[in-house]
């Protein structure tokens, strides 16, 4: 028996895992091991997932560091992380694709050879770990890779438009296929794939129907690469026609059509302030991090709706692969409350929901450093179980709050339930 079929709630945890490590004129660097000092704390933070109740922890390796050259590998570090791992009792949920490529794969996702480098790569790290790791979620978010790198620039390759971003769902998606497939071939039918996007909703202030047709878009175009892995882009498909105009041609279509890969367990990422986009009648914006969207806090609402959809849409069991709320420990355990709360009650009303997890273990800087000027300590967010708290020559200490021990209670209770014989 896998580990979600045995048909209860699993609490996990996360490590912020984004790798953006190119850098241009005004923009630095962006990899949150190393401004989390997770690098240097790595043993420490596995072992604050495990004492906060975490049965698993979705945790990402820095493609660009474990293959620095084409055709190098560097283990070592990773070697003991696994090892770590094991030796506390705690699931690995791989990320292997968070944000980012190599430095050295030139235009990144538009490279020709990107399908086939992450395939390689996903497939050396699944054959080396193949005797301890058999989770991994091949690309996460593919739906913000494509927005921040294809539609609004913000990422390599820096493309813009509707162009730009059907150029980098083509390959990204390919990537997907191929990264799984292989896997697939190593692990064989121990393998577990959670596929992992963002719980976009759309919605209006308008009482019209002025926005009718942009939400209809934006919600079938927040789950573009999902269905097309999933073999569910077909001529029929509500975005068919825009895809064609956008550089999409009948062979991309067909390959998908002709090589599927579903998920297992399929994840959402859902954050209450932040995940419900909001289309304000006369302002119209471009939605991106520089123009961006009103947002609307639909609270649980919200999150019910997305777990309730992508279960539908995906047929498979789901899990809760994000959330929180970035504020004060009162605002967080309110949101941790709530939302644990909501979860089980879909599930009491017999949806397939196996997992939670809050992201993160530690507080994570915006992603804004990278084009800001400020010090670090001004991007931090206040979202993790443990505070980030630096010290006069800047080591960043560990340090518990009241959230850590609301998680625990609730980790622990799912547990408890179990061995009870309720699910």
């Amino acid at each position: 028996m896998k580990w979600f079929e045995d048909g209860r709630l699993h609490f996990g945890l996360g490590i912020e895992d984004t790798f953006i490590p190119q850098e241009r004129p005004g923009e630095r660097s962006l990899d949150e091991y190393e401004l989390m000092q997770h690098y240097r704390f790595w043993h420490q933070d596995l072992g604050l997932a495990r004492e906060a109740g975490g049965e698993f922890l979705r945790w990402g390796i820095p493609w660009y560091r474990i293959n620095p050259e084409p055709g190098t590998w560097k283990w070592d570090w990773l070697d003991k992380v696994m090892d770590r791992f094991a030796e506390l009792g705690l699931k690995p949920l791989v990320d292997l694709m968070h944000y980012g490529t190599p430095t050295w794969l030139d235009n990144q996702f538009l490279n020709s050879s990107y399908p086939e480098r992450v395939a390689e790569y996903s497939a050396r790290v699944a054959a080396r770990y193949a005797d301890r790791v058999v989770d991994y979620t091949p690309v996460n978010e593919p739906m913000i890779h494509t927005l921040f790198s294809g539609k609004f620039g913000h990422w390599p390759p820096y493309l813009s438009g509707d162009d730009g971003l059907v150029a980098l769902v083509r390959n990204l998606s390919k990537g997907f296929v191929l990264a799984q497939q292989n896997m697939a071939e190593v692990l064989g039918d121990r393998a577990i794939f959670t596929h992992v996007d963002a719980g976009f909703r759309f919605v209006s202030d308008s009482a019209t129907g002025e926005h009718e047709d942009e939400i209809r878009h934006l919600k079938a175009r927040s789950y573009l690469v999902e269905d097309l892995v999933t073999g569910k882009v077909n001529a029929d498909h509500e975005l068919a026609p825009w895809l064609s105009r956008h550089g999409m041609s009948d062979y991309d279509l067909n390959w998908h059509q002709s090589n599927i890969v579903l998920p297992d367990v399929m994840g959402v990422n859902y954050y209450p302030l932040h995940s419900t986009e909001l289309l304000v009648s006369g302002k119209p914006v471009r939605g991106d991090i520089a123009d961006p969207r009103a947002v609307r806090n639909d609270w649980t609402e919200g999150l019910a709706d997305v777990l309730t959809t992508y279960g539908q849409r995906y047929g498979a069991p789901v899990a809760l692969t994000e959330t929180c709320l970035t504020g004060s420990y009162a605002q967080r355990l309110q949101w941790l409350d709530a939302s644990v709360d909501c979860v089980q009650q879909l599930r009491s009303q017999g949806q397939n929901i196996v997992g939670y997890t809050w992201w993160p273990v530690t507080d994570m800087y915006e992603w804004t450093y990278r084009y800001g000027t400020e010090p670090l300590e001004h991007y931090r967010l206040t979202m993790g179980l443990w505070d980030l708290v630096p010290d006069e020559i800047g080591t960043l200490h560990r340090v518990k709050n009241p959230v850590a021990d609301r998680f625990l209670h609730h980790a622990s209770a799912a547990v408890a339930l179990t061995s009870s014989g309720i699910q």
